[in-house]
């Protein structure tokens, strides 16, 4: 079954490209990434277009870029995603897959807009408890920074680090392990997905939007 992936940059999106991989049945053909065209990030995440590209590089897969209109309506974002969903099916695709961990609405959201499109959507680390999913991420090699942090969920000293035990020992209580209710969005580095771990450094940290960004960078210096 030929699959696109819709990929975040972070670690649940990273996480269910490891499982996809392990079913026979399917096979992951592209990284499907939504990027804000004001700023030439990844919309939300806030990762620079350069580390997408870097990141689907390492996967071995090809890229698809929706560019988003700043600000972006609902309207504006259900249009250009029906588009590229129309443009998938025809070209044989049969199925979507999201790193979706619980939020009912979301998958309501996503599995009432593919009716009818031709695209199955997949949700392959659903309901899986998240402490445990994240202990699992970090045991199983991946390598992850937190690229965004919203802080009336998380302190903004989160912003930056690594996604590592401690990360999650360290958490408040109510924030949720893996930030599945938008405490904070993650960039993966490394990890059994990619070939090789890509070089990143820190930049600096950003408050925009009523959100902080730590500004990750491609160190070129390195390879």
């Amino acid at each position: 079954m030929k699959t696109i992936l819709s990929w975040s940059s972070g670690k649940d999106s990273a996480w269910t490209l490891h499982y996809l991989r392990s079913d026979p049945t399917i096979e992951v053909v592209a990284l499907l990434t939504t990027v804000n065209d004001a700023f030439d990030r990844v919309a939300m995440h806030g990762v620079r277009r350069d580390i997408l590209e870097a990141q689907a590089e390492a996967a071995g897969l090809p890229l698809h870029v929706v560019r988003l209109p700043w600000p972006c309506s609902n309207g504006d974002y259900e249009r250009l995603m029906g588009d590229y969903v129309r443009e998938q099916a025809e070209s044989g695709v049969s199925a979507i897959a999201f790193g979706d961990l619980y939020l009912e609405d979301i998958r309501a959201y996503r599995e009432q807009k593919l009716t009818g499109s031709g695209l199955t959507p997949l949700f392959p680390l659903w309901g899986k408890p998240t402490r445990e999913l994240g202990e699992e991420m970090i045991e199983g090699g991946l390598v992850t920074y937190v690229a965004t942090v919203n802080p009336n969920k998380l302190d903004a000293s989160f912003a930056g680090r690594r996604f590592d035990r401690s990360f999650i020992a360290g958490l408040p209580p109510g924030v949720d392990p893996c930030g599945e209710n938008g405490e904070f969005h993650t960039c993966v580095v490394a990890g059994p997905m990619f070939s090789h771990a890509l070089p990143i450094r820190a930049g600096e940290i950003v408050t925009r939007d009523g959100f902080v960004f730590a500004d990750l960078l491609l160190d070129r210096s390195v390879g």
